[in-house]
Parts: C-alpha cells; sequence; structure tokens
C-alpha cells in the first residue's frame, strides 16, 4: 500500500475539516458577543440583529448557486477559493469599524460559507476510497457538530479574554493553517462538462429576494408600513420573486427545481425544517441578551450556560438518525416539535429571578427538539425524491432550511420591537417572541398530524 497519497489524504481531510469546523462555529460564535457588539456600536436589537441575519440571508442565497458553480468548475476551486474570502470577510469583521461595515463583511462571510459547505463534504467524499469513506465523512460530520456545539462558550470566552473582534481574527491564522493542509493535497476530481449555461439570471434573482423582502419587514417596523422605503423593498422583493418563477420554468438548468416543492412529502421536509430554523434562530437571537443583560452574566458565563443547548442537540442527533430509521422521520420530528413547544413555554415565563434549573432545563429542551427534527427533516426530504436527485434536493432543502433562520430572525426583530417599545421592555418583547415560537410549533405539530401518512408513504419514485 502506498502510504503517501493514503496520508495525504488524511492531512488534507484535517485542512477540510478545519475550515468546515470555522464555517459551522460561526454559525453560534456571534451570539454570545451580541451584547458586547450592542454596546460597543451603542446600537439597538433591531440593529445588531443584521450582524447574525445578513450571515443566514448571504448563506440561504447562495447554497445552491455556489453548489452548481462547485459542480461546473471543480469543487477544489471552490473550496480554496471559499477558504479565501472566508479569511478576508474574517479580517474585515474584525476590522470594522461601524456597524453597518460589520454586516457587510458578515454577508461575505456568509457567501464563503456556502462554498465550505457545499464543496466540504463533496471533496471528502471523492477524496477516499469506499472502505475509508464512511469514516473520513464520519469525522468531518462529528467535527462540524462539534463546531456548533462549542460555539457559545468559544465565543464567550474569546470576548471576556480579548474582545469581541476576536471571534472574528482568530478565524484567519486557523483558515491559513487549512489551506495550508490543503495545498497540493486535494485531488483535483473530474468535472462534468455542462451543455446548458449557467443560470445567472436566477442566481442574481435568489440574492435579491430575501434581503429586500426581510428588509422591508425590518423597515417597516422601525419607519413604518408605509414609508417609501418599506414599500420600495417589498415592490422589489414581490417583482423579483415573479421573475424568479417565470425564468425558472424557462431555464435549461434551473438555480431552483420549484416542481419539487409540489411533491407533497419533499413539501413537509422542508416545511419543517425552515420551522426549526425560524425556531432556533430567533429564540438564539434574545437568549444571550436575557442571560447578559437580564441576567447580568459576562460573556463567559453567556457562552457556559447556552452550551446546554447546543451540547444536547450534538449529543441527541446521531439518537435521533437511529430513531429515524426505527420509526420514520415524522414521530421523531413530532417529538422534536413537542420539546420546542415546552421550551418556548417554559421561556415564555422567564424573569431576572427565574430559577437557574429551569433556565437551563428550557436551553437543554430546546437542544433536544433541536436535535430531534435537524437529521430526520433532512432525510425525509431526500426519501421524498429519486436518488438522481438526491444532491438537487438536499441543496433546496439546506436553502429553504436557512431562509425560515433569516425569517425567524426578522420576525423576533420585529415582535421585540413593537413589544418592548408598548411597555415592559425586554421582558415584554422576550415573552412576546417566545409566544410566537410557541404558536409556530403548535402550528406543525399540527400539520404533522394531518399528515402523518403523507411521511410514512414518502419514498423514491
Amino acid at each position: 500500500m502506498d502510504r503517501s497519497p493514503h496520508r495525504a489524504r488524511w492531512v488534507a481531510l484535517a485542512g477540510v475539516a478545519i475550515a468546515s469546523f470555522l464555517g459551522c462555529i460561526d454559525f453560534t460564535i456571534v451570539n454570545t458577543a451580541l451584547p458586547e457588539i450592542r454596546s460597543a456600536f451603542h446600537a439597538d436589537i433591531d440593529q445588531v440583529q443584521w450582524v447574525v441575519t445578513a450571515f443566514v440571508m448571504a448563506l440561504s442565497s447562495c447554497t445552491i448557486p455556489v453548489g452548481q458553480l462547485a459542480d461546473r468548475h471543480g469543487r477544489r476551486r471552490v473550496m480554496f477559493a471559499s477558504m479565501a474570502v472566508f479569511g478576508g470577510a474574517s479580517l474585515g469583521a474584525g476590522l470594522a469599524s461601524g456597524l453597518f461595515t460589520l454586516v457587510i463583511w458578515r454577508a461575505v462571510q456568509g457567501m464563503a460559507c456556502a462554498g465550505l459547505y457545499t464543496a466540504s463534504a463533496a471533496l471528502v467524499a471523492t477524496m477516499f476510497p469506499e472502505q475509508e469513506r464512511g469514516k473520513a465523512l464520519g469525522l468531518l460530520f462529528s467535527v462540524n457538530g462539534l463546531g456548533l456545539a462549542l460555539g457559545p462558550v468559544a465565543g464567550g470566552l474569546l470576548v471576556d479574554a480579548l474582545g469581541w473582534r476576536w471571534i472574528f481574527l482568530v478565524n484567519v491564522p486557523l483558515i491559513a493553517v487549512s489551506f495550508m493542509l490543503c495545498a497540493g493535497r486535494l485531488t483535483q476530481e473530474a468535472v462534468v462538462s455542462a451543455r446548458a449555461r449557467f443560470d445567472w439570471p436566477g442566481a442574481v434573482l435568489l440574492l435579491t429576494i430575501l434581503p429586500c423582502g426581510l428588509g422591508a419587514v425590518v423597515r417597516g417596523a422601525d419607519r413604518g408600513w408605509t414609508s417609501p422605503a418599506t414599500l420600495g423593498l417589498l415592490l422589489i422583493a414581490v417583482l423579483s420573486g415573479a421573475a424568479l418563477a417565470w425564468v425558472e420554468r424557462r431555464a435549461a438548468a434551473p438555480v431552483l427545481r420549484l416542481a419539487l416543492l409540489r411533491q407533497r412529502p419533499f413539501a413537509l421536509a422542508v416545511c419543517a425544517t425552515a420551522a426549526l430554523a425560524f425556531f432556533y434562530c430567533a429564540a438564539f437571537l434574545l437568549m444571550p441578551l436575557y442571560l447578559g443583560e437580564l441576567r447580568g452574566q459576562d460573556s463567559a458565563a453567556t457562552g457556559w450556560l447556552l452550551l446546554p443547548t447546543t451540547a444536547v442537540m450534538a449529543l441527541v442527533s446521531p439518537l435521533a438518525g437511529r430513531g429515524c430509521d426505527r420509526f420514520g422521520a415524522g414521530p421523531v420530528m413530532a417529538l422534536g416539535f413537542a420539546a420546542l413547544l415546552g421550551s418556548a413555554l417554559m421561556q415564555s415565563d422567564f424573569s431576572a429571578t427565574t430559577a437557574w434549573w429551569r433556565v437551563l432545563a428550557a436551553f437543554a429542551c430546546m437542544g433536544f427538539g433541536w436535535g430531534c427534527i435537524l437529521g430526520p427533516s433532512m432525510t425525509a426530504a431526500l426519501a421524498a425524491v429519486p436518488e438522481a436527485l438526491a444532491g438537487t434536493a438536499l441543496g433546496m432543502a439546506t436553502m429553504v432550511h436557512n431562509v425560515g433562520g433569516s425569517v425567524g430572525l426578522a420576525a423576533a426583530t420585529v415582535l421585540y420591537r413593537v413589544s418592548a417599545t408598548r411597555g415592559g421592555g425586554f421582558v415584554a418583547g422576550y415573552h412576546a417572541v417566545m409566544l410566537m415560537l410557541v404558536a409556530a410549533c403548535i402550528a406543525m405539530l399540527s400539520i404533522l398530524m394531518l399528515e402523518r401518512r403523507t411521511l410514512r408513504a414518502s419514498s423514491p419514485v
């Protein structure tokens, strides 16, 4: 056996895993730093939420187009480009002199992470022979889960020790290490030449709809629903959506296969994954602020207190996969939404004196629900389509998941602002958002109950 290629594969895996880890930890590390960022720029919650929303929106809009570009031009090329852009954006975010500049760099980070997410698993799958592929992918996904779980703690420790800027600056040397480990070791995969041109109109319209639509929602709550800026953004979003539907029906290789959404099992699965992201993005926006501003915890303590959510999620996810194999995706997802419902109900009564065991129980309950839904919803989406469309279906489901998170952030921001300004301050806004999440969980549980036969009967056609 030639040890040199064997060793090179595992070294390259380490490099890819570091890059993918940074992309995942970036999803949760920022939340712990939000109170410090808000204080540094003297910003309101509806302003500072764009630090998270810009990242999620860019990730949502770019996942499918970047994945298609990787298939056309090579995943290795996209991986290296994404590493470089991510490193540059992290440096820009860490040195940002104002909130607007920080938000722009966060959007660029989100675009880069779309490349890291889509290229990493595909590269690992092509690098390793069949007998080692499962082990390699398992290690990659374990590292990704570790990144999500450690984000709040790492963010809290970095903010307390070095300041909020270092949650971004620390990425720069680490992505450089990742680049060096991969350089000369990532294999050049065969690129299938596409006969049809890349759907640039569809990609541009996709990148337009979400920022304009969510911008209209947030701007409407701030400046009024009939203000010229609000109506203008809303009009652009609506026209872009109509144009996207028209373009995609005629494109030879559309970025969005809208026909998939006409299949009820697939539509139900992506509805579940979108509802999950809606919940955790909205809740994770306010939970660190509750701990920091209402309970007086520093950033490090806030990170440790949020750990039950992400740690339980990481622990439950593989068990949920086994449950999905045994009982089907529907019952496992229903259990997950019941857990999220319990968490939101408990949090809807939080105050400055709530017992810590209740706080930690609510956070752990949220992690349990998160873990029960994330994997099974993707499994259900894949089971609903033919194997030949698995990649397209996974891309669509991932995009819809992130769109759900973006909408959750915007809805939480608007509802918080309206409730807090009417009296009651932070507590009133927090309770209102949690009651919104209660309603979302009840709605999703009702849908799962009514459509339980749909998921049970779904299978590749």
